[in-house]
C-alpha cells in the first residue's frame, strides 16, 4: 500500500543503508568481521603511508576523548612504531565492539572493505527491491542520495558491487558522518544545503526512528523503513520495502 506524501513536491529521496537498502546481517555478519580480521595486517602493510598517518593521528585523538570521558578504551603505547602499531589495532577492535560511529573508524574500514572489494572477496549487497526502486525513482526525473555512519568509499563499494550490478549511476551524491550525527537534525539541514533543495524537497527513509525524527526536525518528510519482521510503533509512516515507495 503506498504512503501518504507530497509526490510532485519531492526531487531526492535520500536513503539509510543498514537495514534499509541492505540486509543487517550483511553488515554485522560479513563486512565488520572482514575489517576486524583484517585490520593488523591492513595497518601494518600501510602503517608508513601518509594517509594513514593522518587517520592513525585521528584515531589517538578519539582515543584521548574516550579516555577524558571515562569509557576506559585500551592502552595507548606510542614509544616505538610496532607498540603504536599494536594499540591502533587494539584501539579499532575496542571501537568496533562498541559499534563505535566515530569517523576515523569508519574511514578505516573503509579502506580494509576497498581492500576486499578489490580482489573480489566482498561483494555488496541490497534487497531486491532496491535496484527497481533506483531506476524508477529515476525515470521520475528525482536524484537519490545515500546518508550512511559508514564512510563515503564504504557506501560506493557496496552499491558498485552488487549482484544487480552498479548501482552508483543511480546515485547523485553520498554523504556521511562528516556531515554530522544521523542523530541530529542539524546534519540533514547541512545534507538539504548540499543538494541545492529545501528541506520539504527530500525525502528521507531510514530504519532508525530517532534518525526519522531528526529528519522530521529539520522539516524533511521521513519514512521507517521496516523490514524483517521489525513492529510499527504507530507513530511514523512505515513502509517495508520500496515498492510502496514513490509508485509508478
Amino acid at each position: 500500500m503506498p504512503i501518504h506524501i507530497d509526490e510532485p513536491l519531492i526531487r531526492t529521496i535520500l536513503l539509510d543503508i543498514e537495514g534499509t537498502t541492505t540486509p543487517v546481517g550483511f553488515v554485522y555478519k560479513t563486512l565488520f568481521p572482514y575489517a576486524s580480521r583484517r585490520v593488523e595486517f591492513f595497518l601494518r602493510q600501510h602503517f608508513r603511508d601518509p594517509e594513514l598517518r593522518s587517520l592513525i593521528a585521528e584515531l589517538r585523538a578519539q582515543h584521548q576523548r574516550d579516555e577524558r570521558d571515562g569509557t576506559q578504551p585500551p592502552s595507548w603505547h606510542d614509544e616505538a612504531e610496532d607498540a603504536q602499531l599494536h594499540s591502533s589495532v587494539a584501539y579499532v577492535n575496542w571501537l568496533m565492539g562498541r559499534d563505535s560511529k566515530c569517523t576515523p573508524l569508519k574511514t578505516l574500514q573503509g579502506k580494509i572493505w576497498q581492500y576486499g572489494y578489490e580482489r573480489v572477496e566482498l561483494h555488496g549487497e541490497v534487497y531486491p527491491d532496491v535496484p527497481p526502486a533506483l531506476t524508477r525513482w529515476r525515470k521520475q526525473g528525482r536524484e537519490i542520495s545515500i546518508y550512511s555512519s559508514g564512510s563515503v568509499l564504504a557506501q560506493q563499494l557496496l552499491f558498485r558491487s552488487t549482484a544487480a550490478g552498479d548501482l552508483t549511476e543511480h546515485i547523485s551524491k553520498f554523504f556521511d558522518t562528516r556531515v554530522g550525527a544521523k542523530s541530529e537534525s542539524e546534519s540533514y539541514r547541512k545534507i538539504a544545503v548540499e543538494l541545492g533543495r529545501s528541506p520539504q524537497e527530500v525525502l528521507f527513509i531510514s530504519d532508525a526512528r530517532k534518525e526519522v525524527e531528526a529528519a522530521q526536525g529539520a522539516g524533511m518528510p521521513a519514512i521507517l523503513c521496516l523490514r524483517e519482521g521489525t513492529v510499527p510503533d504507530g507513530t511514523h509512516q512505515v513502509i517495508h520495502d520500496f515498492d510502496q515507495v514513490l509508485p509508478e
